[in-house]
């Protein structure tokens, strides 16, 4: 969420989005200084085994089902007091898994080659102040890393830095651009190797192109602000039923001014410096679009509403938007989830949906049968055991993509937790 919603109690605002200059005074006055370095060098910790199988229910305190608790990296080993978004890297010289997470003052790089061992490297600080709002994506052994921090513009950083570290770092940025200030969110389309920077002081908020082809020399080539405010976008080169687009660049995304309009949008950008809009498409019931992504075949797309359980009262619902034609998208079928927590990111695998579900946890969800219009849970890891009500407190994000089959789970209140499904 953002801050176009005013009618929320302060507390409310705090957590979806008030103004910057709100967000700065607030920060300033309950966040620890956050830049200060580390005192002295500090070798780095291979702890304990945090393995906690799943029995009865539980592993440990944290109810579950199909997945066993590898371990946990908690904020205050980060040196943070919020968690946010999070990403992966797989090394490709090593093969060796790592976990981007997105913290109020900064990201951190943790070594998950172990994973009921992760190792915290260190982290690199924010661009300019702290943010609740920050978000990273990989490309060639790179992270970019935006944040709604007032002027933070792009970091880039080199991730094979991480290798073979004996010391605890405080990293800085390998390059930097500040040509659109704040943004909300990045995504990438590693395929033609441009950066779509999406929620920013450009292009009214919708998506700014960015080529990173050469990852440490970014440059703006254009945008798209002709369809409202984009909270987020997922863009591939499309390879799905539609003949006519096969083979485009295609943005799909996440658009809302935070009242009635509420939308997915489809946009040709494989010509960056001419966009175009293929469609769009509106739904009822709307409180505030969020975050989707289109199933491995780009035949369907998942969407998420983050306003739409406190404003109606429904229970965590994902709408799914048949695209079998790009210039007439259908809403196909409306999932409605085991409990009243609020959906934030999605991801799909295969024949699986990834979802953070803030004070749910995360929830796994079958749809290898969504033709048919069904979709069954069928796993899932709660971090946040306090309660399932429609708070904007647990989980922010999940990783599902790594090869070894690891989960990534960032949880705002309590850090990262790492989690695999039980044998």
């Amino acid at each position: 969420m953002k801050k176009f919603i005013s009618f929320f109690p302060l507390s409310f605002l705090f957590l979806i989005g008030c103004s910057k200059d709100i967000q700065k005074d607030i920060y300033d006055s309950i966040l620890p200084v956050p830049f200060e370095p580390l005192v002295g060098p500090t070798p780095l910790t291979v702890p304990p085994s945090g393995l906690v199988p799943c029995d009865g229910g539980l592993a440990g305190d944290y109810p579950c089902l199909g997945y066993d608790l590898q371990s946990i990296v908690s904020l205050s080993v980060m040196g943070a007091t919020m968690g946010n978004d999070s990403w992966g890297w797989t090394d490709s010289g090593s093969g060796k898994e790592y976990v981007l997470m997105g913290l109020d003052i900064g990201t951190a790089f943790i070594d998950i080659s172990t994973p009921d061992q992760p190792i915290f490297l260190g982290k690199l600080n924010s661009a300019t102040a702290p943010s609740t709002w920050r978000d990273i994506k990989v490309f060639q052994d790179h992270a970019f890393i935006v944040s709604e921090a007032n002027s933070h513009g792009l970091q880039v950083f080199d991730l094979t830095r991480l290798r073979n570290l004996t010391e605890v770092q405080n990293f800085t940025v390998d390059a930097q651009i500040n040509g659109f200030g704040s943004a909300h969110n990045i995504a990438i389309n590693e395929a033609s190797g441009f950066a779509y920077v999406v929620g920013s002081d450009l292009y009214q908020g919708g998506p700014v192109f960015i080529d990173i082809n050469d990852p440490t020399n970014p440059n703006i080539v254009g945008g798209f602000g002709n369809e409202s405010y984009t909270h987020d976008a997922h863009i591939l080169t499309y390879n799905g039923p539609d003949v006519e687009y096969q083979g485009k660049e295609i943005l799909f995304g996440s658009n809302s001014d935070g009242g009635e309009n509420n939308q997915l949008i489809i946009v040709d950008v494989t010509d960056k410096t001419s966009p175009e809009l293929i469609s769009s498409i509106t739904y009822s019931n709307g409180g505030y679009t969020h975050q989707g992504w289109l199933a491995e075949d780009h035949q369907y797309f998942y969407l998420g509403d983050e306003l739409d359980e406190s404003r109606f009262g429904n229970r965590s619902k994902t709408l799914v938007f048949d695209l079998e034609d790009l210039d007439n998208p259908i809403l196909h079928y409306t999932y409605l989830g085991t409990t009243a927590a609020i959906d934030h990111n999605g991801y799909t695998k295969g024949n699986s949906f990834f979802l953070a579900n803030y004070t749910a946890g995360f929830r796994e969800i079958d749809i290898h049968n969504i033709g048919s219009k069904d979709m069954e849970e069928v796993a899932f890891f709660d971090t946040f055991p306090e309660h399932d009500n429609t708070s904007f407190d647990g989980v922010w994000n999940v990783y599902p993509y790594f090869e070894s089959g690891v989960i990534v789970i960032s949880d705002s209140n309590s850090g990262l937790f790492l989690v695999k499904a039980s044998q």
